[in-house]
């Protein structure tokens, strides 16, 4: 019988000393390649099209990282300070709000239609979905409220607050079962995902914030209304993308939303292979129920989001603790890898997730799920 996540005693390591939690803090500190080469690309714009497209390796750089990645096994150390890595976080936001403002500008003073614009939406779009909404998703599971504020900033300034609402009370009661919108199905490709996920997840927060105000079948006009979280989302997030607008113009407006548009996209590329394919058994969430990588660039870039099935038996579970499990089901490439390859070879995606399914018999291949059924869709995955 495979081992419950909550059946494992936290805090694998030893106690950390402060040369440990230093040597964690500064693997962490590769966090800030992506948003400090944002901010630098934006402070020295405009860029002629021969000097802005360099910019862009940056990325292609950590995607190539990432791929040739070794792996991180280390279980992290038990009591282990919050606060250097807390710190992580707040500047991460303030570097987030900073390169989002930048940007915005940017096109205010020097238009939309050139090489410039292009780099700086792709740059700062990417990153978005890592500060905007990486961060945000830590800083919501967080049980201070002034975190749990701060993740809503993110969440308005990439157009998403309702995730705040579907992902904590939705996704993480639900996930792995066909109830759960941000559980992608076996054999589903990313682009009917992201189809069927988007409006799914927002017909679903807006559900839970109903039935958290007393009626799931309340009329809009009711005046319990006026005190749904998703609303007040809305309210604050268009009202800024609104403002930007009228002060600024249609062209600023215009790359505001881009970057929120790119940064979803991510968002739900990543929901995407999180649990591909997997189907919950018990009431319970165990390991086999996320989808991990051991790539040790993923897990220092992107604050531990990679060792995602810690983070499902323990939501609240700062990042720098989260614990590696062997049994989970292991992505082909960490995180930034696997993006590029679902993005631009999905069905080799498809391939090798199912292979990976296959070899842990996980998901259709599991014992008791139906082996004929499992061998059809399997084919079907194969050739879509």
């Amino acid at each position: 019988m495979e081992p419950t996540a909550s059946a494992i005693v936290p805090g694998a390591g030893p106690a950390a000393s402060p040369l440990e939690t230093a040597r964690v803090w500064t693997l962490h500190l590769l966090c800030f390649v992506l948003p400090l080469t944002c901010l630098a690309y934006l402070l020295s714009a405009p860029h002629g099209r021969l000097q802005a497209w360099p910019w862009f390796l940056v990325v292609v750089g950590s995607v190539i990282a990432d791929m040739r990645s070794p792996s991180e096994l280390r279980q992290p150390a038990a009591d282990m300070s919050q606060g250097p890595f807390d710190a992580v976080l707040y500047l991460l936001v303030a570097l987030h709000l900073l390169n989002v403002v930048l940007l915005v500008r940017m096109v205010a003073l020097h238009g939309f239609w050139s090489a410039n614009t292009l780099v700086g939406l792709l740059l700062v779009g990417i990153d978005s979905g890592y500060c905007g909404i990486v961060v945000a998703h830590e800083l919501i599971h967080r049980p201070q409220r002034h975190m749990i504020q701060l993740g809503r900033l993110l969440l308005s300034s990439v157009l998403y607050e309702h995730f705040t609402v579907e992902h904590v009370r939705g996704h993480h009661a639900r996930v792995g079962t066909p109830e759960d919108p941000a559980t992608a199905r076996f054999g589903e490709t990313a682009v009917a995902f992201l189809l069927r996920t988007v409006p799914a997840q927002f017909r679903s927060a807006w559900r839970l914030e109903k039935k958290r105000l007393g009626d799931e079948d309340m009329a809009w006009n009711d005046p319990r209304m006026l005190e749904n979280r998703c609303l007040h989302g809305l309210v604050f997030e268009w009202g800024v993308a609104l403002l930007v607008l009228v002060l600024l113009g249609r062209a600023p407006f215009a790359i505001y939303v881009l970057q929120a548009v790119m940064a979803v996209r991510l968002l739900e590329a990543v929901n995407y292979f999180e649990h591909w394919g997997l189907a919950r058994t018990g009431r319970k969430v165990t390991p086999i129920d996320s989808w991990d990588t051991d790539s040790r660039f993923t897990l220092y870039t992107l604050v531990g989001l990679s060792r995602h099935a810690d983070h499902h038996a323990h939501a609240a579970r700062p990042y720098a603790q989260l614990r590696h499990f062997d049994e989970s089901p292991k992505l082909p490439f960490g995180y930034f890898g696997t993006v590029f390859l679902l993005l631009f070879r999905n069905a080799e995606f498809r391939r090798l997730m199912t292979r990976e399914l296959r070899r842990r018999k996980l998901g259709p291949f599991a014992p008791g799920a139906d082996a004929t059924e499992a061998a059809s869709t399997a084919a079907a995955a194969a050739v879509a």
